[in-house]
């Protein structure tokens, strides 16, 4: 029978000389800094770390993956907690939410930001300059996480993959050692970490990334009541999306509200989709572009005006709650109309919350970037997720309504996004995310960095 007693008394002697070494608090098993930092949004499957390093900088970092290193014990890196997958257990958590600083130089356009900066913040930063980042629909959401993925946000189509925009990239090795990773000094590493850096190449403490000269939007939403034919809706957002200028970037989520007295009357009851829309051209010419889409149904809702890109998280509208949430993210290569209304009235049959997003990709998201990166699939046409919620699990039938999906699309799935897949990614199913010779260059790549396995990631490679 083990005695609690020692337990307990070893984690914090263990948290105690790991402190030593830090400027940032370490908090052990119980403490309340403890279990804030090891949820975050994402309320399924907690990180349970033996201890929680609050880094305050990059060196508390190096430090931490040092002390790891030499006790043989694993680490996990979490700044807001939204794309956590499978947590941690034992080891060292380390929270940067404290390294959010931004600074913003207007005249080469580029931001530099700490692991724990929010695109709020980054948003906040570039907006007095006329500038803006390659953000995503949530402002809440930490930019350097989200880069690392690829990235499509609210200018994509325009301007391309958020990690497209990346010029440098300060990075912690499994050795504890600093690197500072760009196109000449590591082009290998540099093309694997924008695209490929949710999988666990080493502790991201900071980037610097470019900005575009984006200051207002033609945006906001429309809300269709899709009744009994979400075809008809569907249909007519592909028809207008179809052939769009670079400049406009749009999506459809369709979620079905239950008839509950928490909700607005305008919802409850219904099966709805939003048509988001982020016109990033001249604003005037926005409404007129948008007019044609007005007529695809039943409209509810009208949210659609001039908006500073510092308003931007009305496009989407996200939700921001933290919730136990899994989702599949599919790229495929042109939008099968039938089968994504056979998935949206799977999601409206379901016993519980379920919602699908669907996203018009194209434009300069099929162009190469200037500098190689390792985003896959940039041929892909739509990106379509497929998102279970609830207040505290993942049911079987949760799950089998997402695999359901998988086997429906699978015809036109090219492969996986990082960004738009919510939660754990399997080994096979993360490949799809990479072209193979890419995928065989960052697995390589990978253990060579880290070859004990230090860094534990949600997305594994193999």
């Amino acid at each position: 029978m083990t005695d609690r007693t020692n337990t307990t008394n070893t984690t914090d002697t263990a948290a105690r000389t790991l402190a030593a070494r830090l400027s940032g608090a370490v908090h052990a098993p119980g403490s309340p800094g403890h279990e804030r930092a090891r949820t975050g949004v994402q309320l399924l499957d907690p990180h349970r770390p033996a201890a929680v390093v609050e880094a305050a900088d990059a060196d508390d970092v190096r430090a931490a993956v040092a002390w790891a290193a030499e006790h043989d014990l694993p680490v996990a890196v979490q700044a807001t907690g939204h794309g956590r997958g499978t947590g941690l257990s034992g080891g060292v958590l380390i929270d940067t939410h404290h390294m959010d600083g931004v600074h913003v130089d207007p005249v080469r356009r580029t931001a530099r930001i700490g692991a724990g900066a929010t695109w709020r913040r980054v948003i906040e930063a570039a907006a007095p300059h006329g500038l803006a980042p390659l953000s995503g629909s949530s402002p809440s959401v930490g930019a350097v996480g989200y880069t690392l993925g690829g990235g499509v946000g609210l200018l994509a189509r325009r301007y391309g993959f958020s990690s497209d925009l990346v010029h440098r990239i300060d990075l912690v090795t499994a050795d504890g050692g600093a690197r500072a990773v760009t196109a000449g000094s590591d082009p290998g590493l540099f093309r694997a970490l924008r695209g490929g850096g949710l999988l666990g190449f080493g502790a991201v403490t900071g980037m610097e990334i470019g900005l575009v000269p984006v200051e207002r939007l033609y945006g906001g939403g429309l809300l269709f009541d899709l009744g009994g034919d979400p075809a008809a809706v569907l249909g007519a957002w592909w028809r207008w999306a179809e052939d769009l200028p670079e400049e406009m970037t749009t999506g459809v989520s369709v979620v079905s509200y239950p008839d509950l007295p928490v909700l607005p009357p305008h919802l409850r009851g219904r099966l709805s989709a939003r048509v988001a829309v982020s016109w990033s051209g001249p604003v005037e010419r926005g409404p007129g572009l948008v007019e044609p889409l007005r007529k695809a149904g039943p409209l509810v809702a009208d949210a659609l005006g001039v908006l500073p890109y510092s308003a931007s998280a009305a496009v989407f509208d996200d939700h921001d709650e933290p919730a136990a949430y899994r989702g599949e993210g599919l790229l495929l290569d042109r939008f099968p109309l039938g089968e994504a209304v056979e998935v949206v009235r799977r999601a409206a049959a379901a016993p519980f919350m379920a919602a699908v997003w669907l996203r018009r990709l194209g434009g300069a998201l099929e162009r190469p970037p200037a500098v190689p990166d390792a985003v896959g699939n940039r041929d892909a046409a739509v990106a379509l997720t497929l998102l279970t919620l609830d207040t505290e699990r993942d049911t079987p039938a949760m799950a089998g309504l997402r695999a359901g999906a998988s086997e429906l699309l699978a015809g036109h799935t090219l492969g996986r996004s990082l960004t738009l897949s919510f939660g754990p990614v399997d080994t096979e199913r993360a490949g799809t995310a990479f072209a193979p010779g890419d995928h065989a260059r960052l697995l390589e790549l990978r253990n060579r960095l880290d070859p004990r396995g230090l860094f534990r990631s949600h997305r594994p490679l193999g």
